[in-house]
């Protein structure tokens, strides 16, 4: 091959939630079309894309960070593209804040235009660099392709964008107002998945449990979930986010009758005080919340429970927090993401009287995280010398001579076993466990299903 004909590589580096991934993807296939193979060597790469996130300032500090050591990369290839996408771009005002501070990058994208790509990526190549950011989505829009195919797993977007306004959240204004896609659209899709080989989708929404409510006809995301439920060939469904004031009844019994609908619900509480919650406008209280839990532990017996907590919100006390620690104790989740509060430039949390200062802060977070590794520990130690149903996805990071795999209810297990049970349902004995990991050995000739 001469030079002229060089294969192109792409690498994409995602940054934040789900959906920043599945965005990620699109544009990576996107760029697939346009004649460009996915690589993950920087040092190779014709076309570097970062999608960004903007939730958190730890996160926009080190998208910053990442972006500037391209500059390098650019001195010494100037025909590389770099395109920044996301969140972080959407923001307002920031496009012209990030230009300036990274001149090198090609182009600039929004959340909105994502779908446009590849014109961008065509401008740049033919005309330098392009800087597209628009203001609100002009339609619910999915890129063609609307996910990489064959992959064992795959993210699918049900919704975008939130109508929740949580004061600390800047996701309203950088997403736009809720819009649900077609559930035809979306099926249709998760079918195209399953004929190119993946055997797991996880639907993605701001909030998933408010899913329809935008649409002309009378049709919720029980429904949803329902249809997926009954599409052949397909192993398991996840969903994330689901936000507690839109839990109804229907959704938790529709998953407890699902075959393939997994015993796992993320369900973030955020803060365990009334005053804090109802500062944050989360719409729901303390009481309400664990009303939902306990009527999702009636009807999944087992269900894996999951959770995102904030501490040192502005006005958070002692008192609040400690209802905060209570509340973990009491629900026993078998995970948490936990942070801390982080000013958002244009939400109301940042105007706030009484920030928290930071030392306080990270005590409280520090607090909160032993609480939860041990019930987490105390969670997987349950269920060592009991035998899981885990789809093998790959080999372990940690040890590649070991595979890597979940359970219906998400937890990670690590085992011996060969390359051939990848992508396989086995049967594994879970031996060993810590805080964030179980351990364990395949039983032979327990093949559940495999591809």
């Amino acid at each position: 091959m001469s030079i002229a004909e060089k294969e192109k590589k792409v690498v994409t580096l995602a940054f934040g939630c789900q959906m920043s991934e599945r965005d990620a993807d699109t544009l990576t296939e996107i760029s697939s079309q346009q004649g460009y193979t996915p690589s993950q060597d920087l040092a190779e790469a014709d076309l570097i894309i970062i999608n960004t996130c903007c939730v958190r300032e730890s996160a926009e500090n080190k998208i910053l960070g990442k972006i500037g050591e391209l500059k390098r990369l650019k001195e010494h290839n100037p025909n590389l593209k770099i395109a920044v996408s996301g969140c972080m771009v959407q923001q307002p005002g920031a496009l012209e804040r990030l230009r300036k501070r990274a001149p090198h990058v090609d182009i600039w994208a929004g959340t909105h235009n994502s779908h446009e790509f590849k014109r961008l990526l065509e401008e740049a190549e033919q005309k330098g660099k392009v800087a597209e950011v628009w203001d609100k989505p002009k339609e619910t829009h999915e890129s063609v392709p609307l996910a990489e195919k064959g992959k064992l797993k795959a993210f699918v977007n049900i919704s975008y964008g939130c109508d929740n306004f949580c004061t600390y959240c800047i996701v309203p204004h950088v997403r736009g107002r809720e819009r649900s896609r077609e559930p035809e659209e979306i099926i249709n899709e998760i079918k195209e998945l399953v004929k190119s080989g993946c055997r797991e989708v996880t639907l993605l929404g701001q909030n998933v449990n408010s899913y329809g409510q935008d649409l002309e006809r009378t049709y919720d995301f029980a429904d949803l979930l329902q249809a997926v439920d009954e599409i052949e060939g397909l192993w398991r469904i996840r969903f994330t986010t689901s936000h507690p004031k839109d839990l109804s009844d229907k959704l938790i019994e529709t998953i407890a009758k699902g075959e393939h609908i997994c015993e796992h619900i993320h369900l973030p509480f955020q803060a365990g005080s009334n005053e804090i919650l109802r500062r944050m406008n989360r719409k729901y209280t303390r009481e309400y919340y664990l009303s939902r839990i306990a009527r999702i532990q009636e009807l999944i017996p087992g269900v894996s429970l999951t959770t995102d907590i904030i501490v040192g919100f502005p006005g958070e006390t002692e008192e609040d927090f400690e209802q905060t620690l209570e509340l973990v104790r009491q629900v026993r989740y078998s995970q948490a993401f936990t942070f801390m509060y982080s000013k958002r430039s244009g939400t109301p949390a940042a105007q706030m009287p009484d920030q928290i200062p930071l030392d306080i802060k990270k005590h409280r977070l520090q607090r909160l995280i032993e609480v939860q590794n041990s019930q987490s520990l105390a969670w997987r130690q349950a269920m060592v010398g009991k035998t899981y149903e885990i789809l093998v996805e790959g080999p372990s990071k940690a040890n590649p001579n070991r595979l890597t795999g979940r359970t219906r209810g998400n937890e990670l297990v690590v085992f011996p076993g060969e390359d051939s049970l990848i992508g396989h349902l086995v049967q594994v004995k879970i031996e060993d466990a810590n805080s964030y990991t179980l351990f364990g050995t395949c039983e032979e000739d327990k093949f559940l299903k495999e591809c």
